[in-house]
């Protein structure tokens, strides 16, 4: 199941506006929370005192919260991995260990007796199998990724890949960040470039960013790193469909809306003999699609990210959906439609054979 998260840093904020922030993302069905303690420099008594507060109101609106610690964090509030009555105290849900305290101390934290979860930093290499194999009870355990506030500092798609299959292989449910974009945003430090774990989604739309993250199939939540996002990044992080991986379209002129009603009333899914060439979903011939759609002329060919509907000169495979992988000649037996925008089509190296996909309907 896949969630979606905001961060709230009250040091840096107010009550108020924490509230508010808090009950916009609940009324779009947001339900975790990222918080920091790293970043705290009040007193032990100050700091629980405020986080409890905190923690209480975010739980009136239905939020699981997860504070990012350290071991100078345990030592400043009088915890440690054998007593961890400090969090409980305060209402923690999640405690994220950014820095790890020792291995047999970890697996002590996992069993702990508060029902909190223990949350592992994911953007690190960590033998948590051996914790399992040394006691650790994996019931407890979930890894989220860090946010790199510094520009040109997030994870490369390849590393992000490396370290999320580690933790996905061991069925540990895990969290990665997007930014928001909206301007005067903030985060735990006095970095202002945005809060992504990858370093390609700092420029993109936050719709975009998350829906990267989905489609890799080994992050179940997303959560925005910085606040405070704006209503309409809110409104397009909670309209996505997390169940496939989805791109954008700008239609062709020309297209009718019988092509167009091709593209919405299916579930795609690829065949699972697939072909270097296009994603191939054969859908609407299952359901014994057979409505005529007249060929066009296409100029210049075929080319990625281009949507293509087969027409009334290939009848056998008439209304199927296919979408470009590569660049190809045109043989008349298939109109284009749409096109996915240049900066969505990496994602069409996520849609595996036998997945499902689709497009987002304007």
């Amino acid at each position: 199941m896949h969630r979606l998260g905001i961060s709230v840093y009250p040091e840096h904020s107010t009550p108020e506006a924490d509230e508010a922030y808090m009950k916009l993302a609940a009324e779009y069905g947001f339900s975790r929370i990222f918080t920091c303690l790293l970043s705290v420099k009040k007193t032990r008594e100050e700091t629980l005192e405020e986080f409890s507060a905190f923690m209480r109101k975010a739980h009136e609106y239905g939020f699981k919260v997860a504070v990012d610690t350290n071991p100078l964090v345990f030592e400043h509030l009088g915890a440690s991995a054998m007593e961890i009555k400090p969090f409980a105290d305060m209402g923690v849900d999640i405690i994220r260990l950014d820095g790890h305290l020792g291995d047999r101390e970890d697996i002590a934290l996992t069993r702990n007796p508060y029902g909190i979860s223990i949350e592992f930093n994911a953007s690190s290499t960590l033998a948590l199998d051996v914790l399992i194999e040394r006691g650790a009870s994996r019931h407890n355990m979930c890894v989220c990724h860090n946010f790199y506030p510094e520009r040109y500092t997030g994870l490369s798609e390849q590393r992000f890949i490396e370290f999320s299959k580690r933790y996905f292989d061991l069925g540990l449910p895990s969290a990665a960040f997007v930014s928001s974009r909206h301007t005067e945003t903030f985060g735990p430090w006095p970095v202002y470039n945005g809060l992504p774990t990858c370093e390609a989604d700092r420029i993109r739309p936050i719709d975009l960013q998350a829906r990267h993250l989905i489609a890799t199939g080994m992050i179940d939540d997303v959560i925005i790193g910085n606040c405070f996002a704006s209503l309409e990044e809110i409104k397009a992080l909670a309209a996505m469909d997390v169940t496939k991986t989805t791109f954008h379209i700008k239609f062709n002129e020309g297209t009718t809306d019988v092509e167009k009603n091709l593209l919405w009333q299916f579930v795609h899914v690829t065949r699972g003999d697939a072909s270097e060439y296009f994603l191939r979903s054969s859908v609407p011939r299952m359901y014994g699609y057979s409505t005529p759609i007249p060929p066009r002329q296409i100029r210049g060919g075929i080319h990625r990210g281009d949507v293509l509907v087969v027409n009334s000169n290939l009848e056998h495979y008439l209304g199927e959906i296919e979408v470009a992988l590569r660049d190809f000649e045109d043989d008349g037996t298939r109109n284009i439609v749409a096109r996915i925008p240049l900066e969505e089509q990496f994602l069409l190296d996520y849609v595996k054979p036998e997945y499902p996909f689709g497009f987002i309907r304007e």
